[in-house]
């Protein structure tokens, strides 16, 4: 028997068990047969931000950034592109800070944008500043 990952479905957050030898193979979610894995980070809220932290095993690498934010802004393409590059060895969600503030403050989100990579519900590594996608690849890889 193979080893199997929980996957949260971007589209209707249900909790997918796909065997590790299957998340290459384009697997689709078992109760809304959407991709489980789109290319595209995967904008989140509070709760989805806790779903996806607390349910999934896939690492998340995450965005934080605010619609005023000019660097956010600017880089939003490099991490649109490292989603086609990561997945579905990681999972990219972006969590806009300024409809997420209890959020941010609770993990002491101090400036934007700001890339935290979370495995096993914990986060293990942290930067500031905007990157193009090579960075973004590079750095996500490193802590793997």
């Amino acid at each position: 028997m193979s080893e199997s990952l929980h996957v949260i479905c971007p589209a209707c957050d249900a909790v997918n068990r796909v065997p590790t030898a299957r998340l290459g193979a384009d697997p689709k979610c078992g109760q809304c047969h959407q991709p489980l894995f789109a290319g595209h980070p995967v904008a989140l809220d509070e709760a989805g931000f806790a779903r996806h932290l607390s349910r999934s095993d896939v690492p998340l690498l995450v965005d934080f950034w605010a619609p005023w934010c000019g660097p956010c802004r600017a880089m939003a393409p490099a991490f649109e592109a490292a989603a086609r590059a990561l997945e579905p060895a990681f999972r990219l969600v972006k969590v806009n800070t300024e409809e997420a503030q209890a959020l941010a403050a609770r993990l002491g989100i101090r400036s934007i944008p700001t890339l935290a990579l979370f495995k096993g519900g914990a986060e293990v590594r942290r930067t500031a500043g905007a990157m193009d996608t090579q960075g973004i690849v590079a750095w996500a890889r490193q802590g793997r």
